[in-house]
């Protein structure tokens, strides 16, 4: 599952193949459409949640409301079914998808970060990232992306800056999915189940704030 983008999107993996997948478009119910995304899921395949072995979640860049719903909820399966919960970069699901879609590297990608930003990395190929997750204007990254496609909605936004944008627009959990079982099954270590924020929540506490304590 992943929640990191607008896109809420769940999907069931056997080992070698999607067998189930779910995704819409909301930046603003995250929390209100997952779980159901997942009952889809399950009802379409024809499985009941005890089947699950392992639990797959992006864990961003993106912005903290929505990404600590995927991350909360997949912690919540992890202990209630007693199976490992996996971490993942949501810009490496995106890049795999891009990859698949016939995307050949070396190439980038971007999802919309807000404030006139985005999240980016740059990749090798489909499979290899170049370096860590960034946040930054899009402006002050052109010239070091120049000449390369850049994948993501945080692309398509600013074509005066990535002017080789490409789709997919989302990253969708059957991409994540299958990114994690290839390195599952590679013997490869994934990252914890931990939120990667690359700033401060825009959330604060007021300058001057008075703390207010009983008499």
């Amino acid at each position: 599952m992943d929640t990191a983008t607008p896109a809420v999107t769940a999907a069931l993996h056997d080992g070698t193949a999607v067998i189930a997948e779910t995704g819409q478009v909301d930046a603003r119910r995250h929390g209100e459409l997952l779980l159901p995304a997942v009952d889809r899921i399950l009802a379409e395949a024809g499985v009941t949640l005890d089947a699950v072995t392992d639990v797959a979640v992006g864990v961003g860049p993106g912005p903290y409301t929505g990404l600590r719903v995927g991350l909360v909820t997949a912690a919540t399966f992890g202990s209630a079914l007693s199976v490992p919960v996996h971490g993942l970069c949501t810009l490496d699901a995106l890049a795999y998808a891009a990859g698949r879609d016939g995307l050949e590297g070396p190439f980038a990608v971007a999802t919309d970060a807000r404030r006139k930003e985005v999240y980016w990395a740059r990749y090798e190929d489909f499979r290899t990232r170049d370096g860590e997750p960034a946040v930054d204007r899009p402006a002050d990254i052109a010239d070091r992306l120049a000449g390369l496609a850049v994948a993501g909605a945080g692309a398509l936004l600013y074509p005066e800056a990535f002017p080789d944008a490409r789709g997919p627009e989302h990253v969708s959990a059957g991409a994540l999915a299958s990114l994690a079982a290839e390195r599952l099954a590679a013997g490869d270590s994934l990252l914890p189940p931990q939120p990667l924020y690359l700033r401060r929540p825009d959330a604060q506490v007021p300058k001057n704030y008075k703390v207010v304590t009983p008499k």
